[in-house]
């Protein structure tokens, strides 16, 4: 698949790349891209959640009532769940939420989740870019002459660019990974996907191992 190369305005270089059909046109495995997503969001969450049950109330163990000949439900502590105050009963503990998951099931998601998205034409190729300094300005520029202004966009750079990272993390709808940091919930998450050109060859050589 031959993807033409774009320019900081937009316009074509007149060059192009060729994507690897192993990773950019395969038949996408839906279960694959659902259990990679379940387990990033799973991984998010902080799992520090805590309710005191009823050993952990401070409170009296005195019987509060007589077992028999008062009307109601018999009663043997304060503490139980059932009065205000008292403990919660089946309360939410710390826990971990994360899973396993065999790299060639994350493998294939990537692949499965860029093949979507190259077959819906969501996949721009653009030249190098680098800023002199961070410019958030600049950076809405580029999106603007993408036509990706008010769209989610993900750009994938081919090695660690400090400036165009910076220039991109106060703008919620955009985000700048490296190649090795591509994750399927960031491709399913953005509206296109921008790989800069030197980011090419690092992303199928990932995903081709």
């Amino acid at each position: 698949m031959k993807v033409a190369v774009l320019d900081i305005n937009g316009k074509e270089t007149g060059r192009s790349v060729e994507l690897s059909d192993a990773v950019f046109a395969i038949e996408p495995h839906n279960h694959s891209i659902y259990l990679d997503v379940k387990q990033y969001l799973a991984n998010q969450r902080q799992g520090t959640h805590k309710a005191k049950e009823r050993g952990e109330i401070a409170g009296s163990t005195k019987k509060i009532k007589k077992q028999k000949g008062t009307g109601t439900a018999r009663a043997g502590s304060i503490k139980s769940g059932v009065f205000r105050g008292g403990g919660r009963m089946f309360g939410p503990r710390p826990r971990n939420y994360g899973f396993k998951l065999n790299k060639n099931v994350k493998r294939l998601a990537r692949k499965s989740a860029l093949s979507m998205k190259a077959k819906a034409s969501n996949i721009v190729v653009l030249e190098d870019v680098n800023f002199d300094a961070p410019n958030t300005k600049q950076f809405k520029n580029l999106l603007s002459s993408l036509g990706l202004a008010d769209k989610k966009s993900l750009f994938v750079l081919g090695e660690s660019n400090k400036n165009v990272y910076l220039s991109s993390r106060n703008l919620k709808r955009s985000q700048a990974v490296t190649s090795s940091e591509l994750s399927t919930y960031a491709i399913m998450n953005a509206n296109s996907v921008v790989l800069f050109e030197g980011s090419v060859e690092g992303v199928v050589s990932n995903l081709s191992k």
